[in-house]
């Protein structure tokens, strides 16, 4: 108060200052003012990082908040009319309504689905180009090819899973197995003499035959088709006796008679067919294998950005239009949180690590 009533200054800092030049007032305040003197340059340089720090941290939030502004691409790393296409379609439809912003779908087929994979993964981080991820990219492919462009955890901001595909394991109604321990006694004592097809060499049939083999302690002859068809077609035929197929390709075949499903690959039964036991349940403990699809965003995208993209996903997955329209392709809904779906791939990755080493499967 004293130099208040003497100086007429109002602040600390004018306080120094004006001890300095009151009389009486000593070599020691103003020594203090000419350290306070050579600290404002560095108290402005201060004051202009933090402006800048929380100017920027208000624009985030506030673009933050209004995301998304503009539409939203949905790469889909393979050909339109495909399992993945048509449940990507069903999806985007649901998300457009409930972001407010068209979300676009955009093919980039190629490479069994590395050129669409890679593309997402390039992508700018900025919530606007998503790719929709399955089982096969990125937890059976980089096994299979260890020069993918790209890595199915660095690479990408998991965002949620919205699909499943199950699989049905299928036999010829020539072979005598009306359950999954029929089959099992009839191969364990005569090893190769059933053969089973698939996809092609180390695609998800694949992996879910050479799985079960392993389980269930029995041995059959792989015999690789190109593509989901002609593989179904084979059995149909009576060319192969086993087939692990999806739900979608089984369910007409099986109800005219063309095919036998005996059980399905997830840990519960099926709603699409809902008469089939588990192959779990049927003795063969802990079997559990399906095609997931998932949405996923380039690494470094906010994380507020995948929250708002996952409550949406998860919000689409409980209208029943959506749940029709997948119900109508053979795929079930598969509702998660962003931590979820990065779980799945890092234990996905190691289960099929491990089928992959055990048989010795090498890429065609």
């Amino acid at each position: 108060m004293l130099f208040k009533n003497v100086c007429g200054v109002r602040s600390m800092y004018e306080i120094l200052r004006a001890a300095g030049s009151c009389v009486g007032c000593g070599r020691s305040w103003q020594r203090r003012n000419h350290r306070l003197a050579a600290a404002r340059p560095m108290k402005a340089v201060l004051n202009t990082a933090v402006f800048f720090v929380l100017a920027g941290i208000a624009a985030s939030a506030g673009a933050q908040s209004t995301y998304p502004s503009k539409p939203i691409r949905l790469v889909v790393a393979f050909a339109p009319g495909g399992g993945t296409d048509v449940a990507a379609r069903a999806l985007a439809h649901q998300l457009s309504g409930l972001l407010g912003q068209q979300v676009v779908i955009e093919n980039r087929p190629g490479a069994g689905g590395t050129i669409g994979t890679e593309f997402g993964a390039r992508a700018a981080p900025d919530g606007y180009t998503l790719l929709v991820g399955s089982s096969a990219a990125f937890a059976i492919n980089p096994h299979l090819n260890p020069k993918l462009p790209y890595d199915p955890v660095r690479d990408f901001a998991p965002v949620g899973a919205f699909a499943k595909l199950i699989f049905v394991l299928d036999v010829h109604p020539s072979v005598p197995a009306r359950s999954v321990k029929d089959l099992i006694a009839i191969a364990r004592p005569h090893p190769r003499r059933l053969n089973f097809g698939s996809s092609g060499q180390g695609a998800t049939a694949h992996l879910a035959t050479e799985m079960f083999m392993s389980r269930a302690g029995v041995k059959m002859t792989h015999v690789p088709y190109k593509g989901a068809g002609p593989a179904m077609t084979a059995l149909i035929a009576g060319e192969v006796d086993v087939l692990f197929d999806s739900m979608l390709t089984t369910l007409p075949q099986a109800r005219a008679g063309r095919v036998r499903p005996l059980a399905v690959t997830t840990l519960q039964r099926s709603a699409l067919m809902p008469q089939l036991p588990t192959i779990d349940e049927s003795g063969v403990k802990g079997y559990e294998l399906v095609n997931w699809f998932g949405i996923f965003a380039p690494a470094g995208t906010p994380r507020a950005a995948v929250d708002r993209l996952n409550a949406a996903i998860n919000a689409a997955l409980r209208q029943p239009e959506l749940n029709a329209r997948l119900s109508s392709h053979g795929v079930e809904p598969f509702l998660g949180t962003p931590d979820d779906l990065a779980s799945l791939v890092r234990s996905e990755l190691a289960k099929y690590g491990k089928i992959i080493r055990d048989a010795d499967i090498k890429s065609e």
